[in-house]
């Protein structure tokens, strides 16, 4: 099953295993600590996130290792930068008209 990438990261625990395994390779069992729910819960989050091509898996003995799939991320970047530019010209629009109604009124 493919899952839409935004719905994964609109979850706030999805949130916080994306930063966290964006400083490092973590395995589930370390990402767990962090949080204050079980292991089979992080388990399910790292599915939906590997999923989503977000994460990657990398086998190292017996361990999994998750690491942040930058390639992936970059590609949200890019989506949200043409919302950004959009909010930043009406920002833009409003500081000026917000300018020419306080020089009106001097």
């Amino acid at each position: 099953m493919r899952r839409d990438v935004f719905q994964a990261i609109a979850d706030p625990t999805r949130r916080a295993i994306i930063l966290l395994i964006a400083l490092q390779a973590m395995t589930p069992n370390a990402i767990a600590e962090h949080f204050d729910t079980t292991r089979q819960a992080v388990s399910k989050h790292l599915r939906i996130l590997t999923e989503c091509q977000l994460v990657k898996q990398e086998q190292s003995g017996r361990e999994i290792y998750y690491q942040l799939n930058g390639t992936k991320m970059k590609e949200i970047d890019k989506w949200i930068e043409q919302y950004k530019k959009i909010w930043e010209s009406r920002f833009n629009q409003l500081d000026h008209v917000l300018l020419t109604l306080k020089n009106k009124k001097k």
